[in-house]
């Protein structure tokens, strides 16, 4: 890839794609209806999950309700448009944060995988569990996996409350 760029010239520099983003992100939101800090904070959501649904790999995490208030008040405090686009920016360049796995999801998601496959070999040869050879590994092993993430997750909600992760 940084041969193709060197074909290209210079490329764009991180400030030019920056403002580039930041101004699609906000036309993209200022096209909703907004009123209240409901509609403000659903716009805020919104945004998130079409950045989040459209990049592979890295995802972002949404500011706490408590920015998104604060950044409500001064956007409706702010009479002129580019004053409510440099807030707008501003508030996206300091609270937004990548989303991290913690450690738990990631153990879980290493050893589930082949934890299932030892689990599946051992449960053939048990005459009640006879009917586990019917399912190809192909859809247990990934099944158990999910399941295993999904109740680590739930777990970790539960004994540690509602912590970021």
């Amino acid at each position: 890839m940084g041969l193709v760029m060197s074909f290209m010239g210079k490329g764009l520099p991180t400030t030019q794609m920056l403002s580039l983003v930041m101004g699609t992100l906000y036309s993209k939101f200022i096209e909703k209806e907004i009123k209240t800090f409901d509609d403000f904070h659903f716009a805020i959501l919104d945004m998130f999950n079409t950045i989040n649904a459209a990049l592979p790999g890295k995802h972002y995490d949404v500011p706490p309700p408590n920015q998104v208030h604060d950044i409500f008040k001064k956007w409706e405090g702010a009479k002129e448009a580019s004053e409510k686009k440099k807030l707008f920016i501003d508030f996206m360049k300091t609270s937004v944060s990548l989303s991290k796995f913690d450690d738990s999801t990631l153990i879980t998601g290493l050893v589930t995988p082949p934890a299932a496959m030892a689990a599946k070999r051992a449960g053939e040869s048990l005459p009640q569990l006879s009917m586990i050879k019917v399912v190809p590994d192909v859809i247990f092993v990934p099944a158990a996996t999910v399941l295993a993430l999904i109740s680590a997750k739930l777990s970790k909600k539960m004994f540690l409350g509602n912590v970021a992760s």
